[in-house]
């Protein structure tokens, strides 16, 4: 269970990662020492980790959803094997420990040693559907899941938000020289750490250091998430919800379903089903009432199902051990 103080910064942070404590302490109405110090114990109990990754599209990746079905006894194995691929972002056990379901970087047309090509020849796996992900929906400003309630209101939202808005850009990600890596190891650690400890991790001034920070947010090349263990925060229901809905109504259901506050993400995707959602619920019951009312009211919805998510494994750049979200430190490759 969180206060609201937890609440407003987490979604503040959702927002905006990198957004100062000080900013952060105005827009909530808080001590800055009080907004840092339960930052840092939230970060500190595993319950939520800021990153900094390297755009996909720098390199011209996809992201697939891999369903892998495998005997329960396989499962295991298979799932410790797929966490320790830096292109694997997410992945999870379903119930009856027969399915793993995992996010996969890679390109369109991937190599003979990609991991796609790799496990239709695994022989634990008896099965497996590759859907691309063809779009992922919500606006900037109204980040997903926010179920733990104690949100921002829209003028606390309006001071976080433009500090994100000032760093994008519409141009195509620019490609890293070799002298970022350090700075994408650093961030990918602790994705709100300071200039001057990025300076010292990749030997730059602070001054050049804030210079190249801000060209590689300007350039879309770098972008952060938030990594959230709901678990940490009293909700205990994962489920992922495949449905489908005519083509003429894709976009509206996408973007309805996106603005329910249980929901983690959604997307488009190709396959059996054309859209995948994330519901996080604090139980049976939440879960419940989510699907007969709010779900329910999406008229537009043709037939979907419902897996629940045994055990989360990894989620983007954070590894979930015992309960707690750690570094998956893996190299960035820029």
């Amino acid at each position: 269970m969180i206060d609201e103080l937890d609440g407003q910064i987490i979604h503040s942070l959702q927002i905006s990662p990198r957004a100062s404590f000080r900013l952060i302490a105005d827009t909530v109405g808080a001590p800055e020492q009080t907004v840092a110090r339960r930052y840092h114990r939230l970060r500190r109990d595993g319950a939520l980790r800021v990153v900094g990754l390297l755009n996909p599209r720098v390199h011209g990746d996809a992201q697939w959803v891999v369903r892998v079905h495998a005997k329960p006894d396989d499962i295991p194995r298979l799932a410790d094997a797929l966490v320790r691929r830096p292109e694997v972002t997410h992945a999870n056990v379903l119930s009856g420990w027969s399915e793993l379901v995992c996010v996969v970087r890679a390109p369109l047309a991937e190599g003979s040693e990609g991991l796609l090509r790799q496990l239709p020849r695994t022989t634990s796996v008896i099965d497996l559907d590759i859907d691309l992900i063809l779009h992922t929906f919500g606006e900037p400003g109204t980040e997903p899941w926010t179920a733990y309630g104690h949100t921002l209101d829209a003028e606390q939202t309006s001071r976080i938000l433009p500090r994100l808005a000032d760093a994008l850009s519409t141009a195509p990600p620019a490609a890293p020289t070799k002298e970022d890596q350090p700075l994408f190891d650093a961030l990918a650690e602790d994705g709100r750490a300071a200039h001057a400890r990025l300076a010292e991790r990749a030997g730059w001034s602070t001054a050049r250091m804030t210079r190249r920070l801000n060209a590689l947010e300007s350039a879309g090349t770098l972008t952060y998430d938030v990594d959230i263990l709901p678990q940490r925060l009293g909700f205990d229901v994962n489920a992922m919800i495949w449905l489908t809905t005519s083509p003429p109504h894709l976009e509206r259901v996408g973007q309805q379903i996106a603005a329910h506050a249980e929901i983690a993400s959604v997307a488009a995707i190709s396959g059996r089903n054309n859209l995948m959602a994330i519901a996080i619920c604090r139980d049976v019951d939440h879960l419940y009432r989510y699907i007969a009312k709010e779900f329910a009211a999406v008229a537009e919805v043709q037939s979907y199902d419902v897996s629940i998510r045994t055990q989360r494994l990894k989620q983007t750049a954070s590894l979930i051990s015992r309960g707690r979200l750690i570094h998956a430190k893996h190299p960035v490759n820029a």
